[in-house]
């Protein structure tokens, strides 16, 4: 798919869904797992003052909570539209050590200026996720952390998701962990981590992030095919699943 639809995308939406955009998490029926699931974010970045990038962040409500936290955040898009209503919702709240871009992330002008990156449900609508990878890699400094959460097998064949592409012409893939894992070794992040979250999981009682079995057993690169495998089982659905790289 082409990068226009994902510009455009504000236009389509019209002013109810910028509106729900912009009011997420709590407008959003996932509202409880969007927040366990930033709060584990937050647990795996290095403390905040860190400066942090985050990107293809929408109307930036990722980009508050960690500006919020403490961090000093740059959130980045391609819509100038999404970025313009980050903006006024930024200005709405009164934070002040949170900018954004407007730009591509799969061409980044960023060079070692990151402590953290983190691509939350952004990376698997890019049009090729290995040069969005290696922006994030490029923008860090030496042992900074990227953080990605995203969906994982199965996606992009979802009707909900078929029905998006259709209709505003926006790029949807699937994103699954061992994917992320193995484009980050090729580009050069020295260590990566797969971490389980879903709240299906808690619920089956393999526990959630590394405390849980699964987020243990992905400690050891050997049995990370594995917990991949098991946290893309089909029987699960779609499976919220995070990447830790390193550079």
């Amino acid at each position: 798919m082409s990068k226009q639809g994902e510009i455009d995308y504000v236009r389509h939406i019209g002013e109810a869904g910028l509106a729900h955009a912009v009011d997420k998490p709590f407008s959003d029926g996932g509202c409880a797992q969007m927040l366990v699931d930033i709060g584990i974010v937050m647990h795996l970045l290095p403390p905040p003052p860190a400066r942090l990038l985050d990107l293809g962040c929408g109307t930036g409500w990722t980009s508050a909570f960690l500006a919020r936290r403490g961090y000093d955040v740059t959130g980045q898009d391609i819509a100038p539209d999404m970025v313009a209503a980050a903006q006024a919702a930024r200005d709405r709240q009164g934070i002040a050590n949170l900018r954004f871009v407007v730009s591509d992330y799969e061409g980044l002008a960023f060079d070692g200026e990151f402590d953290c990156a983190l691509f939350f449900d952004s990376l698997h609508h890019a049009v090729d996720e290995e040069a969005a990878l290696r922006s994030a890699w490029r923008a860090l400094r030496p042992g900074g952390i990227l953080v990605t959460h995203e969906p994982g097998e199965g996606h992009a064949a979802n009707p909900a998701t078929q029905a998006a592409v259709a209709r505003y012409g926006v790029t949807e893939k699937d994103m699954p962990p061992r994917h992320i894992v193995a484009v980050g070794r090729r580009i050069g992040f020295s260590r990566t981590r797969i971490l389980v979250n879903s709240e299906r999981l808690v619920r089956l009682g393999l526990g959630i992030g590394e405390a849980g079995l699964l987020g243990k057993l992905a400690r050891y690169r050997a049995l990370q095919p594995l917990v991949a495998a098991a946290m893309n089982f089909s029987r699960w659905g779609r499976l919220g699943s995070m990447v830790v790289l390193v550079k």
